[in-house]
């Protein structure tokens, strides 16, 4: 999945609900977060604790992974908006380590058979797991979010960008994300499945 060469398949709202739909919880939790962050998968599956920053000023945290595990080699911010901060509550004290894992241990890698599975089932046979990334990416800019903003969100290098923000950088990036669930004026079915989920209704 990671090498496949074909065009971006951004996902309308109806399709990602549909893909959540058939995906089983742990894959769920991280698709969901995976395409309200525009992390790649290797970032989701391997995000610590640890690297969790708590921003008190804006009552939220941020993750800052290192540069060692990011594809540019740069250290990758984060942020989190409303739906991202709800999956990660979900699956908090769930490991010590790591942020999502199946049966305790950590998911290597979200392309396999559930997710082959599930694309199948959803009626959208082809879609690949960075294409949860290129979704986020369209979101943002159909919420005319602003280009250099949309990089720092989407995590792509750029020499101009500064890796350290003060709290109100943070604030205005967290705003940008925040557009991307305002597109959404209805409930959102992603956030009735986590509240499910968390119910314990669904398995």
């Amino acid at each position: 999945d990671w090498n496949d060469a074909r065009a971006p398949y951004p996902l309308s709202w109806d399709e990602q609900a549909r893909l959540l739909h058939e995906l089983p919880p742990h894959l769920q939790c991280m698709a969901l977060f995976k395409v309200n962050t525009g992390t790649r998968d290797q970032e989701v599956c391997g995000l610590r604790w640890e690297w969790e920053l708590a921003i008190p000023e804006l009552k939220t945290s941020v993750f800052v992974i290192p540069g060692s595990r990011v594809k540019n080699g740069e250290d990758r911010l984060v942020v989190l908006n409303r739906v991202a901060c709800s999956v990660v509550e979900s699956v908090r004290g769930q490991h010590g380590e790591y942020v999502f894992t199946y049966k305790d241990r950590r998911v290597r890698r979200m392309f396999n058979s559930a997710w082959m599975r599930a694309r199948r089932i959803a009626g959208v046979p082809n879609v690949r797991v960075h294409d949860l990334k290129h979704t986020f990416g369209r979101r943002l800019r159909a919420a005319a979010v602003p280009l250099e903003t949309r990089r720092v969100l989407l995590g792509h290098k750029n020499s101009d960008i500064t890796t350290h923000y003060s709290a109100p950088e943070i604030e205005e990036l967290i705003e940008a994300a925040e557009r991307v669930c305002a597109l959404r004026s209805r409930k959102s079915p992603a956030l009735t499945i986590l509240r499910v989920r968390e119910s314990g209704v669904r398995h």
